[in-house]
């Protein structure tokens, strides 16, 4: 999903101007800092004061937060939340897919949503994926597409510099525009809901902090000079995804490798939401099935949901918005912050409660903005 944004970034310039630069900045300071607080809320001291991991997922943590209340209800609610953005980034995934199969051959008489059923077909075998070894590979594989997609865009934008021009970037913003614009940009960073399985899965955990904080370096790097290389480039002409803008041999080049990142990226999303799941129903370790009828029977459920909902949901896109302004702020900044206050309040300094409760704060007005942004697109829509 976060390439899917990226190639949005140069669009959230136009309409963001020298504000969207800091903004990247921003926003990946703000999503390394929360994912570092929701890692250490996985942590207590013992009686020698060393850190001992307590807890190893998002549900853990909110049960933690919530056992005064009620034992179990904010693992529920942390994974309705985490169930639901899941489902609709694998099938944003799919509506992606047909999308880009149906601009890379307009010549072949088959619908869009047909183009959707046949990427589906060669996502089957997702049914069978049992660890996160293979999800893990498949993530790697997507990654070096991703890298191609971006190293095409910037080429083709370097061999443009003669038409670069400064006087392009905006000072004078529309509201909602900027709001667009702070969506695409925060949400190009989010990773929050993969962060406990990673760090529990690291051969060195020690080094988690370390490796957020040069990966988010990197992403930051990466993204403005993506952004900055491309909007230069096309200035007004812009398009709200990249690649449209390039020449049409080009665009059909990386259509191509896009389609590719996007049935590479659908099984980590689709292995998160199936364990969640089963881990709920059979109450097990979540890498280990005692029963792989019921496994199987929980991925296919789901693999189908996908392709149903991607196939009969009418304006998707805007349905989309609107839950990711809900589950997606939701889980990046809303409960980060909300349960390092309440697990940590007591050893915390003024300046780290102080930081907690502003991420808090953007992260509602982001997620309120949003909302509302959305409704008011559906609502447009329904006449």
């Amino acid at each position: 999903l976060q390439g899917i944004f990226v190639l949005g970034l140069p669009y959230a310039l136009l309409h963001s101007g020298y504000s969207g630069l800091l903004l990247i900045v921003l926003a990946a300071a703000l999503c390394c800092y929360t994912g570092k607080i929701l890692i250490a809320c996985l942590y207590e001291e013992n009686e020698d004061g060393q850190l001992i991991r307590v807890r190893d997922t998002y549900e853990d943590i909110a049960n933690a937060c919530c056992k005064k209340l009620s034992p179990s209800l904010g693992g529920v609610v942390v994974n309705v939340t985490q169930v639901v953005e899941l489902i609709m980034t694998c099938i944003l995934y799919l509506v992606a897919s047909g999308n880009l199969l149906s601009h890379s051959f307009p010549y072949v008489p088959v619908t869009e949503k047909t183009w959707s059923v046949i990427a589906f077909v060669t996502l089957l075998p997702c049914i069978f994926i049992r660890t996160l070894k293979i999800v893990s590979k498949l993530s790697q594989l997507c990654s070096l597409v991703h890298f191609v997609i971006i190293f095409v865009v910037i080429t083709y934008c370097l061999t443009q510099m003669h038409q670069w021009s400064w006087a392009k970037f905006r000072l004078s913003l529309e509201f909602e525009d900027f709001l667009v614009s702070v969506g695409v940009i925060i949400f190009s960073y989010t990773s929050q809901i993969f962060l406990p399985t990673l760090e529990g899965n690291m051969k060195n955990p020690g080094e988690f902090r370390c490796m957020l904080n040069w990966t988010h370096f990197f992403a930051c790097i990466l993204k403005t000079t993506f952004a900055l290389t491309a909007f230069l480039t096309w200035g007004e002409k812009t398009k709200e995804v990249i690649t449209d803008n390039l020449p049409s041999f080009l665009e059909t080049l990386v259509n191509l490798c896009l389609l590719t990142k996007s049935l590479l990226s659908y099984p980590l999303p689709f292995f998160a939401a199936t364990e969640i799941v089963y881990s709920c129903i059979s109450k097990d370790n979540h890498s280990n099935y005692r029963s792989p009828l019921l496994a199987l029977t929980v991925r296919g459920s789901f693999l189908l949901l996908t392709l149903l909902m991607a196939m009969f949901t009418p304006h998707f896109a805007l349905l989309m918005g609107l839950s990711g302004s809900v589950t997606g702020a939701a889980m990046t900044f809303l409960l980060p912050s909300l349960f390092h206050l309440k697990l940590k309040w007591k050893k915390l300094s003024f300046l780290e409660k102080y930081a907690d409760i502003s991420v808090f704060i953007l992260g509602f007005l982001c997620s309120f903005a949003g909302i509302v942004c959305s409704i008011k697109g559906l609502l447009e829509v329904f006449g």
